[in-house]
């Protein structure tokens, strides 16, 4: 939850049941102070005070006073609990690859500290306040993108957070990886108590982390792609009568309705609509007749998802959980959620891509696009190729997405010694969700630059206000034949400021 702080950016008060994805955005991209709330702070204490209970009348407690995974049943001495929890975050920390952004080990870490903050993970507030510590202050752990399997908790990432904690590890600096040293960020390393290793990194938020991300980004994001996909059809001469309210109450999906309104608000008072309002075209193809059906069912699945996101950062992931009277062990880590959202969604936008791959190819193909230049190329024809290459970049992207959308889901390989033997390959889900969705901003550039092209072509002729206001900000016009990377680099600025603001 947000409060208004004397700065542009409002601070975040977390208290483990109201956390949302905006506020992951404002902290991870944003650097929005954080603080734990009071009634939070003191579930957190008495959840302690519950736990040391049965640790003071010695009651066998999974990964408390137990080894892990397939050695749960291995009791450890008093004398080396606070061992085995420094222990688990070294041993587990076996992350490679690429590190992933700094957004995103930011929002891990504020969506662990949320979870632990609902006061059912037994750690004392001090873990808390480190884990915030660490953003107020903008230190960001080095976190490999690859090692967890998406069941028993994001493990191997959140224990690269874990360590820097403890005074390990690596943290991120001017885009490099160096050795953390607490002093130098005026940082004291905490000494981790009963449990606090575990409850630090049993939990899905590398998951939760990527989807809260996308999520939030793709709502701005398909806002801009229906514009976009509005004006493919104005600039192709389409009709929008296909977008008529009654056909849409007609199979009145939520996505399918807000699509074809907004489509409907971005070509409205259109002179390009005017100048062929009266032609013989009796109907258009498919990928300028039903954006609201395609773009409307990306809609409600982007839509579904953020619901299932919104629970899970709000959720406490780790295991055991300590109620009341009871520590309990259970299976709130498994990562099967947000595994299948990940992989639902990234087929969703693999399919939206389709259609503007498709859209691609209608603005150049001079078979299908009347009275536009061939490959919108300016100058003498056959000299000039224009933007004919740019549909094979569209068709790679694509190509690439339905590779990438092979649902992670589908597999399982066991883990320690047949303990953990169904895992959600979660992980996996969103690291190529991730990629998916970078492809899908591309496609969506390729098809605005070559939008701008056929509107200068289409000239004295204009589109809606909202649309040559979007593309007023572009202003690619027609040309012979160069470097049209930089148009494109242009374009894709524009949107992802639009998407990221």
């Amino acid at each position: 939850m947000t409060s208004q702080s004397s700065a542009r950016i409002p601070s975040v008060v977390i208290d483990g049941e109201h956390l949302t994805i905006e506020d992951v955005h404002l902290v991870s991209r944003k650097y929005a102070p954080v603080s734990i709330s009071p009634d939070a702070h003191e579930r957190v204490k008495l959840s302690r005070q519950i736990l040391q209970k049965f640790l003071d009348i010695g009651k066998p407690i999974y990964g408390v006073n137990t080894g892990f995974g397939a050695l749960a049943n291995v009791r450890i001495s008093k004398e080396k609990l606070k061992e085995l929890q420094r222990n688990i975050i070294l041993s587990h920390s076996a992350g490679i690859g690429n590190y992933l952004s700094e957004d995103i080990v930011r929002a891990m870490i504020l969506i662990r500290a949320n979870a632990l903050a609902k006061g059912l993970s037994g750690v004392r507030p001090v873990v808390i306040e480190k884990l915030l510590e660490l953003l107020n202050k903008k230190i960001t752990p080095a976190v490999p993108e690859i090692g967890s399997v998406g069941a028993s908790g994001d493990l191997a990432p959140l224990s690269h957070i874990a360590m820097v904690l403890i005074g390990e590890g690596k943290i991120l600096k001017d885009g490099k990886d160096i050795p953390f040293v607490p002093s130098s960020y005026d940082f004291v390393p905490i000494q981790l108590e009963e449990k606090e290793g575990l409850s630090l990194i049993n939990g899905t938020q590398f998951m939760a982390a990527h989807l809260a991300l996308i999520v939030r980004d793709l709502e701005r994001l398909m806002k801009i792609a229906t514009l976009i996909a509005a004006s493919s059809v104005d600039v192709l001469l389409g009709t929008p009568s296909a977008f008529d309210e009654r056909i849409q109450l007609a199979r009145p999906h939520p996505g399918q309705i807000k699509i074809a309104q907004m489509l409907r608000d971005f070509l409205k008072g259109s002179e390009l609509r005017e100048s062929h309002k009266n032609c013989s075209k009796v109907q258009d193809a498919y990928t300028l007749r039903t954006i609201p059906q395609v773009y409307g069912a990306v809609f409600d699945t982007i839509e579904w998802v953020k619901g299932v996101v919104e629970r899970e950062i709000n959720s406490a992931t780790d295991n055991p959980l300590v109620f009341e009277d009871e520590i309990i062990s259970g299976g709130n880590f498994h990562g099967e959620p947000l595994a299948l959202c990940a992989d639902f969604l990234a087929i969703a936008l693999t399919s939206m891509g389709n259609m503007i791959e498709r859209r691609i190819d209608r603005l150049v193909n001079p078979k299908v696009n009347e009275g536009l230049p061939p490959f919108l190329a300016g100058g003498e024809e056959g000299l000039n190729s224009g933007y004919m290459i740019w549909q094979y970049t569209a068709a790679a992207l694509c190509n690439e997405n339905k590779v990438l959308s092979h649902p992670a889901s589908a597999d399982s390989i066991p883990t320690s010694a047949y303990q953990e033997d169904h895992v959600s390959m979660g992980a996996t889900a969103v690291r190529k969700l991730r990629k998916v969705f970078d492809n899908l901003v591309s496609l969506v550039s390729i098809e605005a630059m070559l939008v701008s092209v056929a509107l200068d072509s289409r000239r004295p002729l204009n589109s809606s206000c909202i649309i040559e206001e979007f593309y007023g900000k572009i202003k690619i016009k027609l040309s012979e034949d160069k470097y049209f990377g930089d148009n494109f680099n242009k374009v894709k600025q524009v949107i992802l400021e639009e998407v990221f603001s």
